[in-house]
């Protein structure tokens, strides 16, 4: 929707601009429509979600980044669906990738034998022991990603938390202060495929 008001205000912008060409100069008895540049301007940002609202609190800390593969992306988008389909914010799908980043840099682990903290597994490192589900669910990114907004709704105040406050109450990692490395990026994936 946001695209095709952007495309029909640039447009509109286009034609004025091609009719003033076309009629040549102007004379004081013509008056040509004027297109505001800073409805302009706003009809293209409107598409993305205020930073503000995104990271409320500022970010903590030095900031990690990594590149993100095609499958990352798509588990960056499941995490955006369901935060939407669960009727919650961009903030809450901002605390939501920046767990997945920490837990497992947004890649749907299986179990990793040796390497594995116990039986965690999936976008969230969630374990079936620990309740969150059949290893079948917690392996797919809805319901991973549901678990943990349903365990996040919990938390009183969450959305008045610093990330990794509201991150860890859920969570109970071992690294509590980990997830705030993560922020800026979550934030601006928010902001790149929220509304995509």
């Amino acid at each position: 929707m946001n695209t095709f008001i952007r495309n029909s205000v640039l447009g509109i912008a286009g034609l004025a601009f091609a009719g003033g060409v076309a009629a040549g100069p102007m004379t004081d008895t013509t008056h040509t429509p004027s297109v505001d540049a800073t409805a302009v301007a706003v009809a293209v940002r409107a598409d993305k979600p205020d930073m503000g609202k995104l990271v409320p609190h500022g970010v903590q800390g030095a900031q990690s980044r990594i590149e993100l593969s095609d499958e990352q992306v798509g588990n960056v988008k499941a995490i955006i669906a369901a935060t939407k389909k669960a009727g919650m914010d961009e903030r809450a799908a901002v605390v939501s990738i920046a767990t997945a980043l920490q837990e497992s840099k947004l890649e749907n682990l299986g179990h990793l034998g040796e390497r594995n903290d116990h039986d965690s597994q999936g976008l969230f490192q969630q374990r079936p022991t620990s309740g969150w589900g059949t290893v079948e669910q917690i392996t797919d990114p809805e319901y991973s990603t549901t678990a943990f907004l349903k365990a996040l709704k919990q938390v009183d105040g969450w959305q008045d938390m610093p990330l990794t406050e509201a991150a860890q109450t859920v969570q109970v990692s071992a690294y509590p202060d980990h997830y705030a490395q993560w922020e800026q990026q979550a934030a601006d994936l928010v902001a790149e495929h929220w509304n995509s």
